[in-house]
């Protein structure tokens, strides 16, 4: 592993804006000027070890954020909980799809990333200016307007809301995902301090300024027609994609992470993916599939995944909880060294 990670460029070109931490202090505190005003309602299934629950939180702008909360049936609590956004185009999906995360005895909160895919949530701002027709370029004109820079916020609100139920122990709270969900999740662990940890496959929206350059394939290729087309535009884009790289937050992050990518992987190439694993700053591993692309390391990644959350979740009894709504309380701090 050790020579195929020297044999990929890990080093990066991007750089970080002067106000990164403030402007992102300043998104999630008026994202919180909407209190959360979560909704947990019963959704019935024939599954018989495993509740779904259909759930709505506030989000970026007061947005009502829908997602699917699955935990195990009778289970004892509190449990351990994971955030999860999925790849590009796609939303929250069916409340039966991926049931791995309940069934190792987690809380799985399933988000909606806004406006895509069949999702329940709208993306309800104004796009921010003219596009290549997708949501990478939505609102490239400013970090202030950029499509992602709410979806972050959301994500960040997810973690908050997952925390608030009585049954998930807030101190053992993280975050898993792949493609856009990988970029989402490497976000996630930038911007909340006190996650336990994230697991990245693949991640999408990292060395973004040198993106277009890496991939020709979809979603990048956005990148790349927006730059053909508005090539006046293009420094002011790229200034607004360092806000929200993945190379930038990995270097505020300390949750003990998992890594994977593909070597052959031309949507998210690895000489994107490995500079955000050398900036991440907290423990961290990474696992390399030499022959693999997009893919990476499929259901071994999976495996992977549900061993490192169980390391460093340690799901087991706990004193006994009998529904997953009730009061919320504030997340209890816990960092890992």
């Amino acid at each position: 592993m050790h020579g195929e990670l020297a044999a990929v460029d890990t080093r990066t070109t991007q750089t970080e804006p002067a106000d990164f931490d403030a402007f992102w202090a300043e998104t999630l505190r008026a994202t919180r000027l909407h209190p959360l005003e979560m909704t947990v309602e019963p959704r019935p299934t024939r599954l018989t070890v495993i509740d779904v629950y259909d759930v709505t939180f506030r989000g970026f702008g007061g947005t009502r954020i829908h997602a699917w909360l699955r935990v195990p049936r009778d289970a004892r609590g509190p449990l351990p909980g994971l955030v999860q956004f999925f790849g590009y185009g796609n939303g929250r999906g069916h409340a039966l799809r991926d049931l791995r995360w309940a069934a190792a005895g987690y809380a799985h909160l399933v988000v909606d990333t806004r406006g895509q895919g069949h999702g329940d949530t709208e993306d309800d701002h104004p796009e921010g200016g003219p596009s290549a027709g997708g949501f990478l370029t939505r609102g490239l004109r400013s970090p202030h307007e950029y499509y992602y820079r709410r979806v972050y916020a959301d994500a960040v609100r997810a973690v908050e809301a997952l925390r608030s139920l009585e049954t998930v122990d807030p101190t053992r709270v993280g975050t898993v995902g792949a493609s856009q969900g990988g970029g989402i999740s490497l976000a996630i662990a930038g911007l909340v301090p006190d996650l336990a940890v994230a697991i990245i496959q693949a991640p999408f929206l990292c060395e973004l300024d040198r993106a277009a350059d890496l991939s020709t394939e979809f979603p990048y290729s956005l990148l790349t027609q927006h730059f053909a087309d508005r090539r006046l535009d293009t420094a002011t884009a790229l200034d607004t994609l360092r806000y929200f790289d993945g190379v930038n937050h990995a270097k505020r992050a300390t949750a003990p992470a998992l890594l994977s990518t593909g070597l052959r992987d031309g949507i998210t190439p690895p000489a994107s993916v490995l500079p955000a694993f050398t900036a991440y700053a907290g423990p961290k591993q990474v696992v390399l599939w030499p022959y693999n692309g997009h893919e990476a390391g499929g259901d071994l990644d999976e495996e992977n995944a549900l061993d490192f959350a169980s390391a460093h979740l340690a799901p087991g009894p706990r004193p006994t909880a009998t529904h997953p709504t009730g009061a919320p309380r504030a997340p209890h701090l816990s960092e890992e060294s």
